[in-house]
């Protein structure tokens, strides 16, 4: 049996805090000033870094392109909310 990479709830966490922060209604400063935890941070930067050095195993991948997604989506809304 192969161990995951990472643990899911990892990912679960970094997509939760997300949802979470645009459910409590932020203003647009907030939206513009918005940063992922310590944790999440914490957990990208590994998967980054497994990329660089050693290449990434499927999970990570997908981890991976999961983060890519939530990033643009979440710039997105930050140059909306900075031009208003």
């Amino acid at each position: 049996m192969v161990a995951k990479a990472f643990p899911e709830t990892d990912l679960s966490a970094l997509r939760d805090e997300v949802a979470d922060f645009f459910a409590s209604s932020p203003s647009a400063q907030e939206i513009v000033d918005f940063r992922l935890s310590e944790s999440s941070e914490h957990f990208i930067s590994a998967l980054l870094d497994a990329n660089r050095t050693r290449g990434l195993m499927p999970d990570e991948q997908i981890a991976l392109d999961e983060y890519t997604r939530i990033e643009r989506l979440v710039q997105a809304i930050k140059v909306r909310a900075f031009a208003a």
